[in-house]
């Protein structure tokens, strides 16, 4: 879209009128040359409270360098990070792009109007020729364009320096992919190499119109994966002056096409930009209409069902590595030796939702154990293992409070250790992950405090002090890196507001502040989502020869060439548009993640604002990208490896093209049931709506928990979502689908992620559902009539990008584990007790009418104990014994339902002195 308002020229340039204001375009230009090769390589920012590479240039000259290598901590290692980048020699080097050779700086001395056309006239140079000229009916926009021809052999960079500027404290906002969002500004002139731009351009708004110049998207092909080394152009926000102007170099000092020979011809083109709207406005605008962004994905190869059944399956087997012993999934790719888990939540929600027993016994109530006993998610019993800052200590609970919460309600609030534990957490701080640090009085969990206590006094402060993080946060636009939740930024939620939570605090205040806040904090963390490269309407070759690309980090340490056929697929299949590169810090090595678990909140949110981008970015994140656990990211080479039912079954070293972390994996399967289930709220309008509380996890690992609470299906109320494994065969892949219970009925949603209407046949399992002659199938949506059922299958139509929903009457529903975990009677039994000896915590776990636990776990570790013994006797029947002969030192054992347990502790420490404690009781 072009500026609503006229565009003339003068001697000084190409002006653009928008809103009242007029923007002058001018004809300047600077030439960076180098004899020598300036070593174009990518180093650490820096910057303080943030992780970040950007390109540097070697130089000659001792007074412009301007860069000093930053010494790496220990801990800044594992995949994703680059020690060619983090640990190379240093040398003197600059980060200011016009640092990067010697530089000449021109502006036109003639302007030459030709109809549509502005020629611009430079002086001859000794060095090289410069010809510029504007069209001015480019589509979308403008266009100025340039061809440069150097008279020496050497290296060139031609960088347009017209664009308006502006002085910082004059702008409303500005955008630098992929870190310099809001009002954060570069601190020198830095450039954002081509690869590493979700759209190939900078933006200033100053409050009426946002400015950019956009380089035209043939400089960023889909083919190959753009990476440093081929991209053909940088783009910078920061000028030489220290003011604020969208800047454009092609190609970079040192990069593609910057060697020439005398004579050579260099070619390139710019759109600018003059946008009545506001940055992320702007951004939807240039991703919409120049690269085509669109509702441009649907089922490839499967059903999104049939992907979440894949994963869950694959989730049991030994190639998910779970480590029963540690209690955690293995995180060798990082951390030899450590385990790593983001929250006990994914797998209860899996194991309630699913109806699926062996998920609880095996994955939720292990991690139930983990998230209240271990110190941080990272742990390794190994001392010296300081990659990622690991703990081996069992101080927690390492659970966020809102976590502590759920597993409260959950389980009726029957277990008194989870408040007395969310309190404590309240007043205190903690670190969590890595080396952040977390404080536990803030509004997100005064909020999850209310959720616990019910007590008014902690919902009154979530409203102050989050009304004054909309003041601080969300209405200010943030100038610093770091703000009032984050004290630095890594992954992406830290650099906007905090949307989810905001969400949340919306759906339980019903404040609409709130929920445009959390719509501003949605779009701005659309800025880290690729919307390029363009994707062609080609067929696209990948694994040539019957390979899959091989990963670098996993070359390097010893993992084994993968194989899969050579085919040919749509363009689409392989597009990153949608997905986000993992954080700041990894962004040059992990491009595009398949862990989009933004996708479901900005369908939701893109719903409840009437904003269709964001529901497009929720689709085009998720829909039709794998058919089990794709792995972590794109990253070398484009393939549809990712997308195969096999690709996760392989030994640890066998996987080669992606990085694996499995704690990812029970995060995923959550991640497709909250898009399944807000897909059939949207859809449906909001008459299919599940209640959910949050599983907050930490980075970018928020979801919402479904499966506890009973929700409504169009006029049915007291819903319970019951979506067990395979339960539906469906011939065409186009449709998804939620399915849900309330006694004799079963009741089914299907939601057509294509753009072309679908009648299929439906088959029901006759393992879970039985049929009778009393049974009868009608629809609910869009228009109610009966169905014809037979022998549990019926033949359905779904309309585009649309939703059926039927209800099955008189059937008889084969559930089994959901309704015993959810079966929850009120129990004031003594559940918890310290005891001094090793400084112990001792945990009744009431699971409904499923079972209860005892967990029993030392916080000093074998640097005071050398073993551990507990002797318990059951409902006073006969002592039993269990021996820990080395650490961790805990216990768990099955206590017969609404039995009481007595035990006691003899400990061993490392002089083999004998320590007994007093007996305890605990269910009386």
């Amino acid at each position: 879209m072009q500026a609503n308002g006229q565009k003339t020229t003068d001697s000084k340039g190409f002006k653009m009128s928008s809103k009242g204001k007029t923007y002058l375009f001018k004809p300047d230009f600077v030439v960076i040359c180098n004899e020598k090769d300036p070593e174009l390589a990518l180093k650490p920012s820096g910057l303080k409270k943030v992780s970040y590479n950007v390109p540097t240039w070697k130089t000659s000259d001792p007074n412009l360098a301007d860069y000093h290598q930053q010494s790496v901590s220990a801990s800044v290692a594992g995949d994703g990070f680059d020690d060619k980048i983090l640990r190379s020699a240093k040398q003197d080097r600059t980060a200011n792009i016009y640092h990067a050779g010697k530089t000449y700086f021109l502006t036109a001395t003639k302007t030459v109007n030709s109809g549509d056309s502005i020629c611009f006239i430079f002086p001859e140079h000794a060095m090289f020729r410069l010809k510029a000229w504007i069209i001015k009916s480019g589509t979308p926009y403008p266009r100025i364009e340039f061809l440069f021809i150097p008279k020496k052999d050497g290296f060139y960079s031609v960088g347009y320096i017209g664009a308006p500027s502006f002085k910082n404290g004059d702008v409303d906002e500005l955008w630098q992919p992929l870190i310099w969002t809001e009002k954060r500004a570069p601190l020198q002139p830095y450039l954002t190499a081509s690869f590493m731009a979700t759209i190939p351009t900078t933006l200033v708004n100053d409050g009426n119109n946002s400015i950019g110049v956009l380089t035209a998207s043939r400089y960023l092909p889909f083919q190959p994966l753009p990476l440093l080394s081929n991209s053909q152009f940088g783009i910078a926000l920061l000028n030489d002056r220290s003011e604020l102007q969208p800047q454009v170099f092609a190609p970079m000092p040192g990069g593609m096409n910057s060697q020439m020979k005398a004579g050579h011809s260099f070619e390139f083109s710019m759109g600018l930009i003059v946008e009545p709207l506001s940055i992320t406005k702007t951004y939807e605008q240039i991703a919409t209409s120049v690269f085509g962004f669109k509702d441009y994905r649907s089922n490839a190869t499967v059903s999104m069902n049939t992907t979440l059944d894949n994963l869950i399956d694959y989730s049991k087997t030994r190639y998910a590595w779970f480590i029963d012993s540690l209690k955690g999934f293995a995180y060798a790719t990082d951390v030899p030796g450590a385990v790593k888990n983001v929250s006990s939540l994914n797998p209860l929600e899996l194991s309630i939702v699913r109806d699926d027993q062996e998920m609880f016994d095996k994955r939720a109530y292990p991690l139930m154990e983990f998230m209240l006993s271990r110190e941080k998610f990272l742990f390794a019993i190994d001392s010296n293992q300081k990659i990622q800052s690991p703990s081996r200590k069992l101080r927690g609970p390492i659970a966020p409070l809102s976590e502590l919460q759920v597993l409260s309600d959950v389980f009726g609030k029957n277990n008194s250790f989870y408040a007395t534990m969310a309190k404590k957490e309240f007043g205190t701080a903690r670190v969590r992950n890595l080396d952040e640090e977390q404080k536990g009085r803030n509004w997100v969990n005064a909020m999850f405090m209310f959720k616990l206590t019910s007590d008014s006094s902690y919902l009154r402060l979530s409203k102050l002090l989050a009304d004054q993080y909309l003041k601080e946060r969300v209405n200010t636009r943030i100038s610093q890196f770091g703000d009032p939740l984050f004290s630095s930024n890594f992954f992406w939620p830290t650099f906007t507001n905090n949307w989810s939570a905001l969400l949340e605090l919306y759906q339980l205040t019903a404040d609409q502040r709130y929920l445009e806040a959390a719509r501003d904090g949605a779009r701005h963390y659309t800025l880290f989502t690729w919307m390029a490269p363009a994707i062609p309407n080609d067929a696209i070759t990948v694994n040539k020869g019957g390979k899959a690309p091989m990963y670098w980090y996993l070359k390097s340490k010893g993992h084994h060439q993968m194989y899969y056929p050579e085919e040919k697929v749509p363009a689409w299949r392989l597009s990153e548009m949608g997905l986000t590169p993992e954080s700041s810090g990894t962004s040059t090595g992990h491009r595009a993640i398949f862990m989009s678990t933004y996708a479901p909140w900005l369908l939701r949110i893109g719903y409840q604002t009437k904003d269709p981008f964001l529901m497009n970015v929720a689709k085009a994140s998720i829909v039709g990208r794998s058919e089990s656990f794709p792995g972590y990211h794109i990253n070398t080479e484009r393939t549809t490896a990712y997308e195969k039912v096999d690709f996760p079954l392989h030994e640890h070293k066998d996987q080669s093209v992606n990085s694996f972390h499995y704690n990812h994996i029970l995060p995923m399967a959550s991640m497709f049931v909250d898009y399944l289930v807000s897909d059939a709220y949207v859809k449906s309008n909001g008459r299919i709506d599940f209640p959910s509380d949050y599983i907050e996890g930490y980075a970018y690992l928020q979801n919402k928990f479904y499966g506890a609470k009973k929700g409504s299906f169009f006029q049915f109320e007291n819903v319970q979502l019951w979506m067990p494994s395979r339960l539906l065969h469906i011939d065409d892949i186009a449709l998804n689908y939620i399915s849900a219970k309330k006694g004799d009925t079963l009741f089914l949603a299907f939601m057509n992620q294509s753009q072309k209407e679908v009648s299929t046949q439906v088959s029901i399992d006759p393992s879970r559902v039985n049929f009778s002659d009393n049974t009868g199938l009608r629809i609910l949506y869009p228009s109610e009539q009966p169905l014809p059922l037979k022998d549990g299958s019926f033949r359905i139509n779904v309309p585009a990008g649309g939703i059926v929903a039927v209800a099955i009457a008189g059937v008889k529903i084969s559930s089994g584990f959901q309704d015993q975990i959810l079966n929850v009677k009120k129990d004031e039994r003594s559940d918890y007790t310290h005891i001094p000896e090793g400084d112990t915590k001792a945990l009744l776990f009431k699971l409904g009418a499923y079972a209860q636990k005892l967990f029993v776990f030392l916080q000093e570790d074998d640097t005071r104990w050398r073993k551990a013994r507990m002797i318990y006797k059951i409902d006073g029947k006969r002592k039993q014994v269990i021996d820990k002969n080395e650490y961790p030192f805990e216990f768990t054992l099955p206590v017969d339902k609404d039995k009481p347990i007595r035990f006691y502790l003899e400990l061993t420490d490392i002089h083999g002195k004998l320590i007994r404690s007093k007996e305890t009781e605990l269910g009386r």
